[in-house]
């Protein structure tokens, strides 16, 4: 009954989650509050940071409520959240802007083109650890910088969405360097701010958080967050990381050569490195654990399915209809190809890129185009780990899936079957939770790794293996993807000017 308890916050695009989890890694209680997305523009998208602390003192009190005793038998509080959201904050403490974009805040594009047009990748890619992008932080300050001087004046730390939930907790400012290697502003090589990068992009050095180990204790409730959340006064808080580095973790990816496939609306690919892959079509992540995560993104993953579902059924069928419907068709459907580029993609010279059916003939029906996208989306992926393990010169050893994706058994049947490897579906859907407690208790001496923690609260429920037959049907076709992939570049620019 005294058995102490970690609360774990993340802090969601959609929502702010709070849950009490035990040393064994169940989750005894768990509480969200919605909060909304702004679009003051297209293209923009902002969230107001008090909803996000609004959101969690709502859903800590609820949690808290819910389990007898909990108060007095919270060891540690980690968090953490969405990523790039880049949150301003004045001398007082106060918010120097009362909205933060986004990560899928696309503002910045005409920033990233002209740094793209004025530098090669050679020349910044050894200090920066990824490709520009209008996801990093960098950019966003650039614009906020540019277009408001007075909030970026008065701003005396940068901070990101769980450091700011951090922030209100103990009133201490803090980053940690898995938020900071995708900022664009970290040099991987030394783990600290890049004066050189900084100084590039016009912006001040001494406006960003010092950065933090994510184990690290950044400090206590005080007596007013304790006063608003019902948490004990003085509970130490960790520094914590970004939801999808913490995610990973709490998936059991945590060691190189191991892999992760997060299936929402895109398709993020993880494989965990020692170092980051320094290449243009390539991302990378600080792991909690020390590590690096390189990652490639499919912007069409589950969306494929939600796009057919609209387009051939105007939704009346349900996922579950279209999935049976896909079953009826063999392996390749029939020499059928789908290529996956509903909305382009977010690197390289092709991010106008577009999708297609190649190969249709009179014999296919629904059946075979709706293997086909399933299929798609598996080639794409698999285009893309090829690319990090020849960057990498290792084989992924290991696929773990998490994300509504991981709910279809047909479409995990298939990827393992294109990957040529198993994939294993974690038991508890709530990663973030689970990597947040991982990381307490290592902080609290329960376990002396990240792995040894993940090992014992991380479960899974299944494993799907590959199928030998469609393996070699996959195996055949995926050079084929492979070309249409290159050939069609050519047509895309060609396209965009049918528009005009």
């Amino acid at each position: 009954m005294n058995e102490e308890l970690t609360l774990a916050i993340d802090v969601g695009t959609g929502s702010v989650r709070a849950a009490l989890v035990d040393a064994h890694g169940r989750v005894l209680s768990i509480a969200a509050r919605e909060h909304d997305q702004i679009v003051p523009a297209f293209g923009w998208s902002e969230q107001r940071p008090q909803d996000w602390w609004n959101g969690t003192v709502a859903a800590v009190q609820t949690v808290l409520q819910a389990v007898p005793g909990a108060r007095e038998r919270i060891a540690m509080v980690a968090a953490c959240g969405q990523m790039h959201a880049t949150v301003l904050l004045d001398a007082d403490g106060a918010l120097a802007r009362d909205t933060a974009p986004l990560w899928n805040d696309k503002r910045t594009v005409p920033l990233v083109t002209a740094f793209e047009a004025a530098n090669r990748p050679q020349d910044y890619l050894a200090r920066t650890g990824n490709p520009p992008t209008p996801a990093w932080p960098a950019f966003k300050l650039q614009w906020l910088r540019d277009h408001d001087p007075q909030a970026w004046q008065r701003t005396r730390a940068v901070l990101m969405p769980k450091d700011y939930l951090n922030f209100c907790l103990t009133g201490v400012t803090g980053m940690d360097r898995t938020e900071a290697a995708c900022s664009f502003l970290m040099d991987p090589r030394t783990g600290d701010w890049s004066r050189e990068t900084c100084q590039q992009l016009g912006l001040d050095m001494a406006k960003l958080a010092t950065i933090r180990d994510p184990l690290a204790i950044l400090g206590h409730v005080t007596a007013q967050a304790a006063a608003q959340t019902g948490l004990r006064e003085g509970t130490p808080v960790l520094v914590g990381a970004g939801d999808y580095p913490v995610g990973l973790l709490g998936s059991g990816v945590c060691s190189p050569g191991m892999g992760s496939e997060m299936l929402g609306t895109s398709c993020i690919v993880t494989l965990v490195t020692g170092q980051p892959l320094l290449d243009p079509a390539i991302s990378n992540v600080g792991t909690v654990e020390g590590g690096w995560g390189a990652f490639m993104l499919l912007e069409t993953g589950g969306d494929a399915m939600r796009w057919a579902r609209r387009a051939f059924h105007e939704k009346a069928l349900s996922y579950e209809d279209i999935v049976a419907k896909a079953a009826l068709a063999p392996a390749g459907a029939d020499r059928l190809f789908f290529m996956p580029y509903l909305s382009g993609e977010r690197f390289g010279e092709h991010r106008n890129a577009r999708a297609q059916f190649f190969g249709i003939g009179a014999a296919h029906g629904l059946e075979h185009l709706h293997r086909a996208v399933l299929e798609g989306v598996a080639f794409g992926v698999k285009r893309h780990i090829n690319i990090m393990e020849g960057i990498a010169g290792r084989k992924l050893e290991r696929l773990v899936a998490s994300g509504g994706g991981a709910r279809t058994e047909l479409w995990l049947r298939i990827k393992a079957s294109v990957y040529g490897i198993p994939i294993l579906v974690p038991r508890e859907p709530e990663c973030g939770i689970i990597g947040c407690a991982a990381m307490a208790a290592v902080a609290l001496g329960r376990h002396a790794t990240l792995q040894q923690a993940a090992n014992a609260l991380v479960a899974y429920e299944k494993e799907v293996a590959p199928e030998p037959r469609w393996m070699e049907t996959y195996a055949r076709m995926q050079p084929v993807f492979e070309k249409l992939y290159a050939h069609s570049q050519q047509m895309y620019d060609d396209l965009d000017g049918l528009a005009s």
